[in-house]
């Protein structure tokens, strides 16, 4: 169905600017003919739109484009390194972070702080947090940027449609609305959304091309799967998340894959979270769960284990093979190209993925084509533990790739896009 007024005149003039402000950030700089070529739009129309987006500071002017073809070359046009910025923020078991980010994708500030949140009542840590949003927000007016929206990582089930934290059992949350508390201490900006942190770093996969160097984007099919003292995952089909009818698609963590074994924080028993989950690692490999912070315990992890520790090498080797064998029902239902590990499980990668591969080779119940692959490949995410953070700020910038002339943009930026 349409959103409400989208086949006005208004509608399709808002609809014109997102797609001539995305040809420009995916493409610049760039000229109004090479606009106008890649959106199908004529160059007349195009002039508009970029004149209104040059009035709002989103769009800046960039001198003499590369010449295309005869005549005069055009002006070059990119987006704008000041105004507005997308805030990303995390709530972690054991730490915080707060980044911002400009529409050219760059980071502009970010905090992080250990924070022990595990079993923690909501109100400190939201505290704490807005008050590293405030800051963060303090830095980039000094960078001539505004915030332009607010997007809060979580490690728990987030109603869909809704800010609400349905259950976070790693943080002991049920049922915990963050954004009034946020709103209330920061003057947090619209829009305010809270989303699982899992399907964060799966959009940072999608949207960032899949490392620093902008190489390795991920086919439109792929599954996301994330750890921290949980483990997550996203399915992201024909390039769209897959939510589930309440939000929840992609609890991998507990999915059993022993049954009857270890209890487990959810309730059950046997979940892949007790045997493949940072503290069930740390645990094996004989060291102590609440070890300094989390990155510091991963490449504790990582160092041991290259040194050649048994312990370690066993504990990762195990952790490999009950991630195999929740996979294999994933890999057997969703049919993805490419299984990604993301966070703890990147940096990891090296010590699980031999036994996790051979747990899916061995338990695969589905014969290759000819020419094909003979199984999924399984990779690790160039972003790591920093794929949530970095998918929360650019979800929040997309409000204004996504819609320029928006309700939440400021009234002034809106009167100048609007050309009042």
């Amino acid at each position: 169905m349409s959103a409400p007024g989208a086949d006005t005149q208004q509608g399709i003039r808002r609809r014109n600017l997102a797609r001539v402000i995305q040809a420009v950030a995916a493409d610049g700089p760039v000229s109004r003919a090479g606009v106008a070529a890649r959106v199908g739009l004529t160059r007349a129309a195009v002039s508009t739109l970029v004149d209104a987006l040059l009035r709002a500071g989103l769009l800046i002017e960039t001198g003499p484009a590369v010449p295309s073809g005869r005549g005069r070359p055009g002006s070059g046009l990119a987006v704008s390194g000041t105004g507005p910025a997308g805030i990303g923020a995390e709530i972690g078991v054991d730490h915080l972070a707060v980044c911002a980010i400009d529409l050219r994708g760059r980071i502009r500030a970010r905090l992080t702080a250990d924070a022990a949140n595990r079993n923690s009542a909501p109100g400190p840590v939201l505290h704490r947090l807005a008050g590293m949003i405030t800051e963060v927000t303090d830095r980039i007016a000094a960078l001539e940027l505004w915030p332009a929206g607010l997007t809060v990582a979580v490690p728990g089930l987030v109603a869909r449609g809704a800010t609400t934290v349905v259950h976070a059992p790693n943080l002991g949350w049920r049922d915990v609305d963050p954004a009034p508390v946020l709103r209330a201490l920061t003057a947090a900006p619209q829009p305010l959304t809270v989303e699982n942190e899992a399907n964060l770093g799966a959009l940072a996969e999608l949207w960032l091309g899949g490392g620093p160097d902008g190489a390795g984007t991920p086919p439109p099919d792929f599954l996301h799967v994330s750890a921290e003292v949980g483990i997550g995952a996203a399915v992201v089909v024909d390039g769209q998340l897959l939510r589930g009818v309440r939000g929840f698609a992609g609890e991998l963590g507990h999915v059993p894959v022993y049954p009857g074994g270890r209890p487990c924080g959810c309730g059950a028993r046997g979940c892949l979270e007790q045997y493949a989950g940072e503290a069930a690692v740390l645990r094996a490999a004989g060291l102590d769960p609440d070890h300094s912070g989390p990155r510091a315990r991963v490449e504790l992890l990582a160092r041991r284990a290259a040194a050649g520790d048994r312990a370690t090498s066993a504990a990762l080797r195990n952790a490999g093979t009950a991630l195999g064998i929740a996979l294999t029902g994933a890999v057997h239902l969703l049919d993805p190209e490419v299984v990604l590990l993301g966070g703890a499980l990147a940096r990891l990668a090296p010590w699980l993925l031999p036994s996790l591969e051979r747990e899916l080779t061995a338990r695969s119940a589905v014969a290759p084509h000819p020419g094909a692959a003979s199984r999924v490949q399984v990779s690790a995410s160039r972003w790591g533990a920093d794929g949530p953070l970095l998918g929360a700020a650019h979800a929040a910038l997309r409000a204004v790739l996504d819609d320029p002339l928006g309700r939440h943009r400021t009234d002034a930026v809106s009167r100048r896009l609007s050309g009042e």
